[in-house]
């Protein structure tokens, strides 16, 4: 239940927000909601009287090791955007004024 609420609320905040920096943590919500699951499963699956499988466990640890990799090109990927872009700012209080002066 606690993988699936996970999921759902990294869902929810990856639609929701148009801040790079906040779908990233957004994703990395939802993959930690699908390691939670899938090594529920493969736990359940061993006390459920089948033999015992180590196979889920190293893909789960695997999984969050790349996952971490992966989080840290795009951190660094939202930081080189931010500083050629200057229209993203990665301030959440700062808002996009138009550059030509037109605007309320």
């Amino acid at each position: 239940m606690t993988g699936a609420t996970l999921v759902g609320l990294g869902l929810y905040g990856f639609i929701l927000h148009p801040h790079p920096l906040r779908k990233l943590l957004a994703f990395n919500l939802i993959g930690s909601g699908v390691f939670l699951v899938f090594g529920i499963v493969a736990r359940r699956g061993a006390a459920a009287g089948f033999r015992f499988d180590p196979v889920p466990q190293a893909m789960v640890i695997t999984g969050i090791v790349v996952a971490f990799a992966a989080s840290a090109v795009a951190v660094a990927l939202i930081l080189r955007l931010s500083a050629a872009n200057s229209d993203l700012s990665l301030d959440p209080d700062a808002r996009a004024e138009p550059s030509d002066g037109e605007g309320p």
